[in-house]
């Protein structure tokens, strides 16, 4: 049991109640002896005990409040690193994501551009194959057209080596006619030879 004070120090104990008490204040508090009253040994002992445990209680608080300021400073601390971990998550998910945005653009742009480039190439193809066919029609016309001026040479060339011939055996014939007498025949003669020039075209 705590002793009561007595009713000269109910005051002075009521104000150091509310005041901080150390355990040093309790080692040294001494009461005055009245009549009947407590035992000063156990009063002394037991104050000294209450002393202690204390002095205990203040340490192990004091343990508690250290421990506690390094738990929450640790707390403080795990929570900035998981503050920046999240700061880097989305940084990093933003950054992906751009990453992707960009790529999908360029690769759409890549696309654009080379199929523009495929159907400029198919038009400028497309249109050297018509110039291609222009000019291989011209040339079959060219063609055609040396075949039929060849032809027409080879038909002129005949028709003068058969004039020539015939041009040849009439001479002959003019040079064996010099030698007999004349008759009626050789005109005649003469009127077929006419008739071969004509039918060949030659003079």
């Amino acid at each position: 049991m705590s002793p009561e004070p007595a009713d000269a120090d109910k005051s002075e104990w009521g104000e150091r109640s509310t005041m901080n008490v150390s355990p040093l204040d309790l080692r040294r508090q001494h009461f005055r002896a009245a009549f009947r009253g407590y035992d000063k040994i156990e009063v002394t002992s037991f104050l000294a005990a209450v002393a202690d445990d204390y002095e205990q209680a203040l340490r192990e608080t004091d343990q508690l409040r250290q421990e506690s300021m390094r738990l929450e400073a640790a707390l403080n601390e795990h929570r900035g690193l998981e503050s920046n971990l999240k700061n880097t998550l989305m940084t990093a998910q933003k950054l992906a994501s751009d990453i992707k945005a960009n790529a999908e653009q360029e690769a759409r742009r890549i696309i654009r551009e080379a199929e523009g480039r495929s159907g400029l190439i198919l038009e400028k193809t497309s249109a050297r194959l018509e110039d291609i066919q222009r000019e291989i029609d011209g040339l079959k016309l060219k063609r055609k057209d040396v075949e039929t001026s060849v032809e027409a040479t080879i038909q002129t060339l005949r028709n003068a080596l058969e004039y020539v011939r015939e041009q040849g055996t009439r001479e002959h014939d003019e040079k064996l006619l010099l030698h007999r007498p004349r008759h009626a025949e050789p005109a005649a003669d003469t009127r077929d030879v006419h008739d071969t020039h004509r039918a060949h075209g030659l003079p």
